[in-house]
């Protein structure tokens, strides 16, 4: 066990650096309050300025503009990188040979290509490295995987997913920008990829199809992933308000991860007559008739309150503390090769030509 993980063994506080001030790093650090042992040690921005405000806004002991000195301060003892796609590799590679633990925000890197050379070098290199793809580690999503690993739902033959918001198309925002590493499938894409292999594992074949953006980066993209017995239908996008939520069908049953399932609070395990229109998980019809629908008592039908405080994200950060406190240097919940092949998926996706038509907001 390295000297992080005797440290965090004996109970004392473990250090987080962040790199990054923007939403998702703010979420982060405030999420870390409510993790016992967590002290948000260092920070980093491009500018002090940034840093700064980003140090004061959130307890941080120090505050960095310069990456080296900050990868050097011997306080931390983990970063949690959540800067834009285009940066992770780097950075990542930079706090890995620096013997640095990363918790490298989804997407791990804008190509599979990119994420296996973080793999390799975490690996060569006997460091802990993750993905943020904090879904996984939500307690109803824990939940739901239990239920279906236990057999309540017998063998899984489907899913379906949406993720999708409507978001004005802006060619120079992090969502739209091709330097950045944007598009709806880097965005979104990702949470119903990679939640999908959770549950199935690494499918046999990928196909789906795009459509793209003014500016060539994809608006919308519908992945499929076909196993031997069962298949997963997905789809993201910054075109529509989707449905966004997450349904497994087995051979027994069904377990819809509730709307907006990326922070899942609520499930629904459906069996027997609650499987039948209107009542199954995929023919609910919308807004307040599908409320009405979703809270009348139907037999077969149950729904389990998985309620958190913060955004959700302190459930990543513990299991990164667990993890390193057992000398691990990957994560069994969320390994970098599942990282990988979730990125290989979509990849695959946009190699090839869009389709003919373009969204225009």
């Amino acid at each position: 066990m390295d000297e992080t993980g005797e440290k965090v063994a004996k109970g004392e506080a473990f250090g987080w650096g962040i790199i990054g001030s923007g939403e998702v790093a703010r979420r982060f650090a405030s999420d870390l309050k409510l993790v016992p042992g967590a002290v948000l040690v260092a920070n980093h921005s491009r500018t002090m300025a940034h840093a700064e405000s980003f140090r004061e806004a959130f307890g941080s002991r120090l505050a960095y503009s310069d990456l080296d000195s900050f990868i050097a301060d011997p306080s931390i003892d983990a970063v949690y990188i959540a800067t834009p796609n285009s940066l992770h590799l780097a950075q990542a590679l930079k706090a890995v040979r620096s013997g640095k633990a990363i918790l490298t925000e989804k997407p791990l890197a804008p190509s599979h290509t990119e994420a296996s050379v973080i793999q390799r070098e975490a690996e060569r290199l006997n460091v802990f490295a993750m993905e943020a793809l904090w879904t996984r580690f939500l307690p109803a999503v824990a939940a739901a995987k239990a239920k279906i690993d236990a057999g309540e739902i017998g063998v899984i033959r489907k899913i379906t997913a949406e993720l999708a918001y409507t978001r004005a198309y802006e060619p120079e925002s992090r969502f739209f920008s091709r330097l950045l590493g944007g598009g709806a499938s880097l965005d979104l894409g990702v949470y119903c990829v990679s939640l999908a292999m959770h549950f199935l594992g690494q499918p046999q074949k990928v196909s789906g199809l795009w459509y793209a953006a003014p500016n060539g980066i994809d608006m919308r993209s519908e992945i499929n992933l076909h196993y031997d017995e069962a298949e997963a239908q997905l789809s993201c996008g910054f075109d529509t308000e989707g449905a966004n939520h997450f349904v497994i069908e087995g051979t027994e049953g069904a377990i819809r991860l509730d709307a907006p399932f990326l922070k899942a609070q609520r499930l629904t395990i459906y069996h027997g007559f609650a499987l039948t229109p209107p009542f199954g998980p995929l023919t609910r019809p919308s807004g307040f008739i599908g409320k009405v629908i979703d809270r009348l008592p139907v037999p077969g039908r149950a729904a389990e309150e998985h309620p958190f405080e913060g955004s959700g994200l302190q459930f990543e950060a513990l299991a990164v503390m667990d993890a390193i406190r057992r000398g691990e240097n990957t994560s069994t919940v969320m390994p970098l090769s599942d990282s990988v092949n979730a990125l290989r998926a979509i990849n695959m996706v946009l190699s090839q030509p869009a389709t003919q038509r373009v969204i225009k907001l």
